[in-house]
């Protein structure tokens, strides 16, 4: 039976030293990536050890899978030591994306059912919607909005696995902020005002498409987050190659079917507010595609059939 490893430990960021910080640590030979974190953290009196990162000697990048095997580390094998930093108050990533999903939640339904009286808090915008019913288009536009950020809530609570237990704490902050101004504040205002392009009873051709393209998109979504799931054994961060609807055309088909569920709601709705919403989300998920591919081809080789578009098939 091989013996336990002993690592040499150094901050990584010396002008803000990890204080306590042991010159070395013995961990068993199959103590795993968050194992030396629980360790540094009791010996340095870290209350969450998620606080503590873990980064290789040579490279000084971080090692991302809390899952991995120390030894299996060729990097830190080889120079037996270990980076350690401490990186501030951390929230778990399904805390942080329900408080992101939270604010259209809360947005469009007051602006829905409080319309009446934004008369009087913005005159101009909303001119006449005390007189002025919500609507069959605007209705319309409410459940389609509403209801994809339930089940994106539902997804995160229910759902979705998650390879780190942590990010930055202020990250909430951040990335709340487009959910919350953007897709809810801003698109909400224009959506159930008077003078919004959605203020109207008629259904067209185009309308019928864009709710066509939700629904589509949503479920296909959904059919993609559920098979992303199982790729991840219970209890582990290992990944599996993605096969299911859309995977054949691109890296992250949950993106390319998420634009397509914005897109209709851009068509039912014909208001920019949606629009500069999913324009910016969409410049999030390219990156984020683009480093998925990366990952996959890294991960898996051969094995894995290299893509030309990772987020929208014939565009990008």
């Amino acid at each position: 039976m091989a013996g336990p490893l002993t690592l040499s430990l150094a901050n990584r960021a010396p002008k803000k030293p990890l204080r306590k910080l042991p010159a070395s640590i013995d961990v068993p030979h199959d103590a795993e990536i968050e194992d030396v974190k629980k360790a540094v953290a009791r010996q340095t009196g870290i209350k969450d050890f998620n606080r503590i990162g873990l980064f290789y000697p040579s490279t000084r990048k971080r090692i991302g899978d809390r899952r991995a095997l120390v030894r299996d580390q060729q990097d830190v094998v080889d120079n037996a030591q270990i980076l350690v930093q401490d990186l501030g108050p951390q929230m778990s990533w399904r805390t942080v994306y329900l408080v992101e999903y939270l604010g259209p939640t809360l947005f469009h339904p007051l602006f829905y059912f409080l319309r009446p009286h934004l008369a009087k808090i913005d005159p101009f915008l909303y001119k006449g919607a005390d007189k002025l019913p919500l609507t069959l288009v605007q209705t319309i536009c409410f459940w389609m909005l509403f209801l994809h950020f339930v089940k994106r809530e539902l997804e995160t609570a229910f759902l979705h696995k998650f390879s780190a237990n942590t990010m930055p704490a202020f990250n909430v902050v951040k990335n709340s902020a487009y959910y919350w101004l953007s897709a809810g504040l801003l698109a909400a205002a224009f959506i159930y005002s008077p003078r919004s392009y959605a203020a109207r009873s008629e259904l067209g051709l185009l309308d019928y498409v864009g709710i066509a393209m939700y629904i589509g998109g949503e479920f296909a979504n959904f059919v993609v987050h559920k098979h992303l799931a199982g790729l991840r054994r219970p209890g582990t961060t290992e990944k599996g190659i993605p096969s299911c609807i859309g995977s054949s055309l691109v890296t992250c088909p949950n993106y390319m079917f998420e634009i397509i569920a914005w897109i209709g709601m851009i068509l039912v709705s014909r208001e920019w507010s949606v629009a500069l919403s999913i324009a910016i989300g969409t410049s999030y998920m390219a990156s984020w595609s683009r480093d998925k591919e990366k990952a996959l081809r890294q991960t898996f080789g051969d094995k894995y059939k290299k893509k030309k578009y990772t987020l929208f098939y014939g565009l990008y």
